[in-house]
């Protein structure tokens, strides 16, 4: 995945996903933090710098935290300096999702979980080779799972 397929898919649709998980705000209320739902849920965004995953590093599987879909090998994780974790490409081409975000007066793109719509964060063009992508989630969004074998 590169950036041009970013685009692609945030200006005329992203690929199928596996499955999908549908639940009203109330059950994801019952099952989420109040953090995590502001963040998954509500587009919310956490704090800079107010998790460890940003500076961990250890191998394994970064889930979304609302439906545990497998979205990030720890393997692809690198350190951005912008405070939140950073990876150069999701596990799977049709793990997450993008769209264009025209909030707060720039153009962005937006990641969502692409099985159960979660906000995850932004990717942007200025990572590392060979993706140059720099996926930049929200810890509160991820979950991290045992490394699959």
């Amino acid at each position: 995945m590169n950036w041009n397929d970013v685009i692609s898919y945030a200006n005329n649709g992203n690929l199928k996903p596996d499955r999908r998980v549908e639940k009203s705000d109330a059950e994801w209320k019952k099952q989420l933090t109040e953090e995590e739902f502001r963040v998954t849920r509500q587009k919310g965004t956490e704090r800079a710098f107010s998790s460890d995953v940003c500076s961990s590093f250890e191998p394994g599987i970064y889930a979304c935290v609302c439906c545990g879909t497998l979205l990030f090998d720890a393997s692809n994780k690198f350190e951005s300096g912008t405070g939140w974790p950073s990876f150069t490409q999701p596990i799977k081409d049709n793990a997450v999702a993008h769209h264009k975000d025209s909030s707060f007066g720039m153009v962005r793109v937006e990641t969502l979980c692409n099985t159960c719509d979660a906000h995850l964060g932004h990717v942007f063009p200025d990572g590392p080779a060979p993706s140059g992508l720099r996926f930049c989630m929200n810890a509160v969004s991820l979950k991290k799972v045992e490394e699959e074998n």
